[in-house]
């Protein structure tokens, strides 16, 4: 087959969808890459690492567009992109398509088959194409270095001639990938560290980075069969503000990951929490794309609540989109390679990673789960 990747046109975006490396492995695999001059200079990849690893560079997205089978996409395709694509081709990404219903329909419509990687189902074999955990991990590092540089203090315990300075205390919320990532980070760099999960099954994780696990009794079951946290009841969430309004009173900084697949973000703070916290604290809010965790968050946006510094990062991995192209292109071709054969698409709907992926085939809507 033959892949194409395009330029990225999303505002912010730098990462590119395959590297060279992944472009070896699908030549091993007997399959073609196509791509875009320039479409790896945001991410630092010059078209002349892409001839050397076999791709040939086309000029333009037009040309690219007649000339492949199957296109892979860093982020949703826009409808102008889609609208260039031929009919019986194919298109494999992260679609989000529940938060994307009117592109679906497009996909549909124009007779694409489209797979989003944001299915991926969370099985053991399907661990090395899992692009939200590998995109979490740069999110949850990252989260902690935004912190750390709005603080007005350090983070690490330190002696100095002027005397012992006590470490920044942290408070990571959600103890997914994103979360133990900055968990990890935070005590690197010297932190003491809390966490709050809903899922008590994540408090071994937590405790062996080093970290104190924060938790409610319930007899409610949070975690769904995938693995991702549930929305609580009335009352364990008032059991969980009430537990979180204590800490925030001393904590420096906030790392909230917490979300729910193809949901708003869980409200975790509201200002009269955030009215509780040290002038001077930071929080940062890794769901503010999707509603985020605080009721003050602005996405896109840093904002001052009386003191307190409020971060509402949009799309962190594109921010080091070296090594987050490096980590989404080997999922991806990881991908491509379980899905396809000599001939093509296996399309072999007994095939959970197939048959879960596939959104859009043969001009009808095929997608079985609910993605975030």
């Amino acid at each position: 087959m033959r892949f194409a990747v395009f330029k990225e046109i999303s505002a912010g975006e730098t990462r590119v969808a395959l590297v060279p490396d992944a472009v070896k492995l699908l030549l091993k695999k007997k399959h073609s890459v196509l791509v875009e001059s320039g479409a790896g200079l945001a991410a630092f990849i010059p078209d002349a690492e892409f001839e050397a690893a076999g791709a040939q560079i086309v000029p333009d997205a037009k040309q690219l567009a007649s000339a492949a089978d199957c296109f892979v996409q860093m982020r949703p395709l826009s409808h102008a992109e889609a609208s260039i694509l031929p009919e019986g081709k194919a298109v494999i990404g992260y679609l989000a398509p529940l938060r994307n219903p009117e592109l679906v329909q497009l996909l549909a419509q124009r007779k694409l088959t489209s797979f989003s990687l944001d299915a991926i189902p969370r099985i053991s074999r399907a661990q090395s194409m899992d692009i939200l955990s590998s995109m979490a991990t740069i999110a949850g590092y990252k989260a902690v270095l935004l912190a750390a540089s709005h603080l007005p203090k350090f983070l690490p315990m330190l002696t100095t001639a002027a005397g012992t300075i006590r470490p920044a205390q942290g408070l990571i919320l959600g103890a997914g990938v994103a979360g133990l990532q900055a968990i990890a980070t935070a005590r690197r760099l010297g932190a003491v560290v809390e966490a709050f999960d809903v899922r008590p099954a994540v408090k071994e994780q937590v405790q062996s980075l080093g970290a104190k696990f924060l938790e409610i009794p319930t007899a409610e079951n949070l975690e769904d069969k995938g693995g991702y946290a549930k929305q609580v009841s009335a009352e364990t969430l008032a059991k969980q503000q009430l537990l979180l309004t204590e800490r925030l009173k001393v904590t420096d900084f906030v790392i909230t990951t917490a979300q729910v697949p193809g949901k708003p973000a869980p409200r975790l703070i509201t200002k009269e929490m955030v009215a509780v916290m040290k002038p001077g604290s930071v929080i940062v809010d890794l769901a503010a794309e999707t509603g985020g965790n605080c009721e003050l968050t602005k996405a896109g946006e840093v904002t001052n609540v009386n003191g307190v510094i409020l971060l509402g990062p949009r799309n962190l991995p594109a921010t080091m989109p070296l090594d987050a192209s490096r980590m989404f292109a080997r999922n991806v071709a990881t991908f491509i390679l379980e899905i396809t054969n000599e001939t093509g698409f296996t399309f072999d709907w007994k095939n959970e990673i197939f048959a879960e992926t596939c959104i859009t085939h043969n001009g009808e809507v095929t997608m079985k789960r609910r993605t975030t």
